[in-house]
């Protein structure tokens, strides 16, 4: 399963992928080096580093999306669905990233109910993984582990879907913490507005595949009624 033909990116051909990360890379650069000679004309050299450090947040999922695609350590499930590669018994789950909603919404964003569009997408990248594992071995999906980190699910709607809150790790925190202006970008572009990511929302959620195999019905209910 690998429907990346809906990705408004990958419609496009090999040269024209090239050129837009060519003119976002270009974009980027003029405008490191328009803050950098203001940073240095105010002699505040010490925020350099920080105002690149976040400039890299929001510009890396743009190339390390795409090469991730490519070399198979990430699928799409859906268009805002994405699966990194079963490893050691467990399967991390992630909704869109800044990358997949620069592209998604920006033909789309006065668009009513973004929201809820999103959550219907993570449902059907749910479907499209149930239908993959179901037909494999029980033994095998009995202790495969499914789980994710979402500032847009909260805990009474993954409850619904089977999932289990777990704590979030420290790790996770930190990369939240980092790609803070990512998620508020990325937000942003869902919302169609400026918001403000609450990191305390965001949650980590668990739940087994065969669980997950169980559900399938109602989770299907759930997105034929979006």
């Amino acid at each position: 399963m690998n429907p990346t033909f809906e990705h408004p990116f990958f419609l496009k051909t090999k040269r024209e992928q090239k050129t837009i990360q060519f003119k976002i890379a270009l974009f980027s650069l003029l405008v490191l080096l328009v803050i950098g000679i203001i940073v240095y004309y105010l002699n505040l050299g010490f925020l350099i580093w920080i105002l690149i450090s976040l400039s890299l947040t929001i510009i890396a999922p743009f190339f390390d999306v795409p090469a991730q695609i490519k070399s198979g350590q990430l699928i799409y499930y859906s268009s805002l669905f994405i699966v990194e590669k079963e490893k050691k018994g467990m399967i991390y789950i992630h909704g869109g990233t800044l990358f997949d909603y620069f592209f998604f919404f920006d033909k789309n964003t006065k668009n009513a109910g973004q929201s809820k569009f999103v959550l219907k997408k993570y449902l059907e990248g749910i479907l499209n993984l149930i239908s993959e594992y179901e037909v494999k071995d029980k033994n095998k999906t009995k202790s495969l582990k499914i789980q994710g980190t979402s500032y847009i699910i909260n805990e009474r709607t993954a409850s619904k879907l089977g999932f289990t809150k777990v704590k979030t790790n420290n790790i996770q925190k930190l990369l939240l913490i980092v790609n803070y202006l990512n998620l508020l970008c990325s937000i942003s572009l869902v919302k169609g507005k400026i918001s403000f990511p609450n990191l305390k929302n965001v949650h980590t959620f668990e739940i087994s595949m065969d669980k997950l195999i169980e559900n399938k019905e109602y989770i299907n209910r759930l997105y034929q009624n979006f």
